[in-house]
């Protein structure tokens, strides 16, 4: 019979004090996790019924695509500064796990699901469930991958739960703005839990998908891609009332299907997507 193992001590002000905490970027996550504590205040407190109920939904959507802008800067400004740490990293997943897990899971469930199965609402929360669960799963692989040697080089495995998130916003925004007036009552929200719940498989698939790591805005760019650049900028400049409603569904869906069609594209064509450099290791995992 084989001796109990002790249990490990724990620690103490020593290893505390060892933690590395950066200012900056853990200030972002958590930016981004107040935008989703936000985000789920709005979608309580949003009644079908009340005359601000497209309002109170249209807030909780931005404050989920804010938390995206956030979620998107903290892991640069680590890598920039060389600030990355275990902390922030754990930080960072239970922070994408309210924003990008719990809120739009709500949301769907707020808008479409609670209204489907009325006299069966467990049915509503179990489909919703479905998404949470898979988005906590893809966020702890990410995690362990990311432990490993080598990291998770330039690609993710699964879909990143923080585009499932955006994607599942912005095309909300795009049905309101179809619906109008009529959203709570119209036939197009009925598309998002089918939406979602592709989404969560994605997240847990074995599809991979470039994580634009290797970008860097202090780096020279190619004539055409510069050119593109402005071109873009000006855009959103003059659109900036549609950029939400049109620009962003479209950019997210892209990305969504780039997954599939990447395999197929040859090793030039993907770097020049992906902004990658001839010389660096594929060192995905």
């Amino acid at each position: 019979m084989s001796e109990p193992v002790p249990p490990k001590p724990l620690p103490d002000d020593s290893d505390e004090s060892r933690l590395k905490i950066y200012f900056l970027p853990n200030l972002l996550t958590a930016g981004n996790l107040f935008c989703g504590f936000v985000a789920l205040t709005k979608i309580v407190e949003a009644d079908p019924m009340a005359d601000n109920y497209v309002s109170q939904i249209y807030l909780a959507l931005i404050f989920i695509l804010f938390a995206c802008v956030f979620d998107l800067f903290d892991g640069r400004v680590a890598r920039w500064g060389g600030a990355e740490s275990p902390f922030g990293r754990e930080f960072d997943s239970l922070a994408d796990l309210i924003s990008f897990g719990a809120a739009p899971a709500f949301l769907v469930h707020r808008i479409v699901l609670r209204d489907v199965w009325p006299e069966h609402p467990e049915i509503g929360w179990f489909i919703a469930s479905i998404y949470l669960i898979c988005g906590a799963f893809r966020l702890a692989r990410f995690n362990v991958l990311s432990m490993q040697a080598g990291g998770t080089g330039r690609e993710f495995i699964g879909f990143p739960i923080p585009s499932a998130a955006a994607l599942v916003a912005s095309l909300t925004l795009f049905m309101m703005w179809v619906e109008d007036k009529d959203f709570a009552q119209g036939n197009w929200r009925f598309v998002l839990p089918v939406l979602m719940l592709f989404l969560s498989w994605m997240m847990v698939s074995r599809v991979r998908y470039p994580s634009f790591k290797s970008l860097d805005l202090r780096a020279t760019r190619t004539f055409t891609k510069t050119l593109v650049a402005i071109l873009f900028v000006g855009c959103v400049v003059v659109l900036r009332e549609k950029i939400l409603v049109f620009v962003l569904p479209a950019f997210f869906t892209l990305y969504l299907i780039y997954g599939f069609v990447r395999p197929r594209l040859s090793r030039a064509w993907r770097r020049e997507i992906e902004d990658e450099d001839e010389d660096e290791p594929d060192t995905a995992t």
